[in-house]
């Protein structure tokens, strides 16, 4: 698909980068509709891109912004789904001192399933729905996976999520086929956003150490594994790791 024919929602769009995302396709003259939780965020994004406070683990949240986003673009065509927070911690823990233990709350637990996986597969299903009532041919879905989904310590939430995200990308892609969607997925490694920037400083030191590469991904090394899969209407149900070579 080329870039300006795109009717597209970004999701956690209001910083790192959903934010370049959003104004990336902008730039290149798709119509776009932002979202996020950060109303902040989404007021500094530039002038044209639709924008709407919104909670993805809301259901109700969701089918409103989506048909709202679908009645200002005129339709809709196209998904970056990319809200995810993390909440990360050991699922048990022992004190090495005082030998109390503790575990990974279910609070953090459901916080993180909640908006990188329920929250995601709800924007999925309802953009994916509005698509197929509308008759709309072809479309994409750009979900944002982790090259932690392979498994790492202290996220089982957030693995947990992102390898799901990155399995169902392979059965959405099967089940939307007929319907002339495609959907792929990008597994980002360490990526400088706000996010990674509030890191312990010698973690982050240790982990571009590891990079082979030699330093942290920017935003726009991202952007333009997404803007691949939107323009490759051959790449469908794959998930495209842009690590540095982390994983290698």
């Amino acid at each position: 698909m080329e870039l300006r024919d795109l009717k597209v929602i970004v999701t956690g769009a209001a910083q790192g980068m959903g934010a370049h995302f959003a104004e990336a396709l902008a730039f290149a003259g798709a119509r776009v509709a932002a979202c996020d939780v950060n109303e902040a965020g989404l007021a500094a994004l530039q002038k044209g891109i639709h924008r709407r406070k919104v909670d993805v683990s809301d259901e109700a949240a969701v089918k409103e912004f989506v048909a709202w986003a679908a009645a200002e673009m005129g339709g809709l065509n196209a998904l970056v789904n990319n809200a995810g927070i993390i909440r990360d911690g050991l699922l048990v823990k022992q004190d090495r001192e005082t030998g109390e233990v503790t575990t990974l709350s279910r609070a953090d637990w459901d916080a993180v399933i909640g908006v990188n996986l329920t929250g995601a597969t709800l924007m999925v299903r309802e953009v994916v729905a509005t698509m197929v009532r509308a008759g709309t041919r072809p479309g994409v879905v750009v979900n944002m996976s982790s090259v932690v989904r392979q498994g790492n310590r202290g996220q089982s939430n957030y693995v947990s999520a992102k390898a799901a995200l990155a399995a169902n990308t392979v059965t959405w892609a099967r089940e939307f086929a007929p319907f002339g969607i495609r959907v792929g997925a990008i597994a980002p490694g360490m990526v400088e956003t706000p996010m990674t920037r509030g890191m312990n400083q010698k973690a982050r030191e240790r982990l571009i150490a590891a990079i082979p590469v030699g330093r942290i991904g920017e935003p726009e090394d991202i952007w333009r594994a997404v803007r691949f899969i939107f323009e490759c209407d051959y790449f469908n149900g794959r998930c495209v790791d842009v690590d540095g070579g982390l994983v290698a």
